[in-house]
């Protein structure tokens, strides 16, 4: 969230790593009401990189359940029927480079995008972590658990604007638990994401609290401030008072309501992405197919936030009749369905990003947990397959109108150029301007980890 927690020689840890101020903190919030952990010191560095150049920032977009490699970005249309089925792939403005044919629009902006096709070190089952944080959810973890990569880029970077938090999420809690976002690990709840999601987006401002309400609470907080100073015998609540007034600004005049608020948006544009209903799950335990998050997301990242996440629709296609009350649920026809509307909102937002002068300030990565099976099943479906993923980037400063990595005559397995979960990450680690061999963040044990697996490095292919 919107906090920094300053440098370690700065401050006085209890045997736990928490700081005097950091408690101080989560009590005086808890008064004020406001969620995620916003911090009136973050203010004082937020305001101090006011006004500077745009901050870098990612926007992380997670097809839940796994997409179809195979019948979106790495097509074998020479393969069995049993393997291809019936999508073709067609030519891009690139030479050489083909998607499915039900993406015309991204096809006709290609050169904009990177498509990943050799994405290793999968896991089998459903979760979310590898996709937050780049992270093998089946080897040990540290006390905690390992912080999702915008809670990383929170501790490490804080907020870039005054009323602007570092990370926002815009995922749809989901019923299956291993769809959703893993946490902030042993980071703590400081760095967490803002989650406006719901009818809150509608006065996030307050967040529900009225300004009567609000000023209540403001009275209350200032009537504990004996008792805060009595705690804090560091000096770190000097200048505290002065910056109440611009904590209760930030409740009461959001650059962040404003992003989330799309009849500020042309209609023109809202109409470019497309819109969805956030209160229809596709399926019962996915994230429901929301094309407008795309738009607030870029609307968020131009508000001055670093990291964005958000989740979208349901990609767990095993096949089968009378699934989820469909009289029809084969993959093909759940394709047919999401395909036009996944193609229609991405190529939108990759364009956004164009004309909106945000395109080397902001990369996108868009992918899922696992790839599907080559072979179709019997029930007209593709089941979990761990052993090659896909990825779709763009933006930021990176060379893009290209393919990395390749698959077998089924894309079935990576042939050239295998790519990591970590190698994405220090990826994008790289385009925020943090070194992944030389940073790292201490855990609950003072312990320095490292911020991407294995040592992993940018990729090559990416980075200027």
């Amino acid at each position: 969230m919107l906090s920094i927690a300053g440098p370690r020689h700065h401050r006085r840890d209890f045997c736990d790593g928490v700081s005097r101020r950091d408690v101080l903190r989560v009590g005086t919030l808890a008064a004020l009401g406001t969620t995620g952990g916003w911090s009136l010191p973050t203010l004082l560095k937020a305001e101090a990189a006011t006004g500077g150049p745009r901050p870098k920032s990612v926007i992380m977009i997670y097809l839940v359940g796994g997409p179809p490699h195979q019948d979106m970005f790495d097509l074998k249309p020479d393969a069995p029927r049993e393997i291809a089925g019936p999508w073709r792939p067609i030519a891009t403005n690139v030479p050489g480079f083909q998607i499915c044919e039900a993406f015309p629009r991204l096809a006709g902006c290609a050169d904009k995008l990177t498509v990943i096709r050799s994405i290793i070190g999968n896991q089998a089952d459903h979760d979310a972590v590898q996709v937050f944080n780049g992270r093998d959810p089946r080897r040990p973890k540290p006390s905690g658990g390992w912080p999702q990569f915008g809670t990383v880029v929170s501790r490490l970077e804080g907020a870039a604007r005054l009323e602007s938090p570092p990370f926002v999420s815009l995922c749809y809690q989901c019923t299956h638990g291993p769809y959703n976002e893993p946490g902030p690990g042993f980071l703590g709840m400081a760095h967490s994401p803002l989650r406006p999601l719901g009818d809150s987006r509608r006065d996030l401002v307050l967040n529900g609290v009225t300004l009567d309400r609000l000023a209540d609470r403001t009275t209350l907080m200032r009537s504990l401030d004996t008792l805060r100073r009595d705690i804090d015998t560091t000096g770190m609540m000097a200048g505290y008072d002065a910056y109440t007034e611009q904590a209760m600004g930030l409740l009461t005049s959001s650059r962040v309501a404003e992003a989330l608020d799309l009849s500020r948006e042309d209609p023109r544009i809202v109409e470019r992405y497309g819109t969805g209903d956030p209160k229809v799950m596709i399926d019962s335990n996915g994230a429901p197919r929301v094309p407008q998050s795309l738009l607030v997301a870029r609307r968020l990242v131009e508000a001055g936030v670093r990291v964005v996440t958000l989740n979208y629709s349901k990609w767990d296609w095993h096949g089968g009749v009378n699934v989820e009350g469909r009289a029809n649920n084969s993959i093909f026809v759940r394709e047919a369905e999401d395909f036009p509307i996944f193609d229609r909102c991405v190529s939108a937002l990759v364009e956004d990003l164009h004309e909106r002068g945000l395109a080397d300030d902001c990369a996108v990565v868009v992918w899922g947990e696992f790839g599907r099976t080559p072979k179709i099943s019997p029930i007209v479906g593709r089941d979990h397959w761990p052993q090659v993923n896909c990825a779709l980037m763009f933006g930021g400063t990176m060379r893009h109108g290209q393919v990395i990595g390749a698959t077998d005559r089924i894309a079935g397995e990576a042939v050239a150029r295998p790519v990591t979960f970590g190698e994405v990450y220090a990826t994008l680690f790289h385009h925020l301007g943090i070194d992944v061999q030389r940073t790292t963040v201490d855990d609950l044990h003072g312990r320095p980890q490292h911020l991407v697996e294995g040592q992993a490095k940018p990729i090559a292919e990416l980075v200027a």
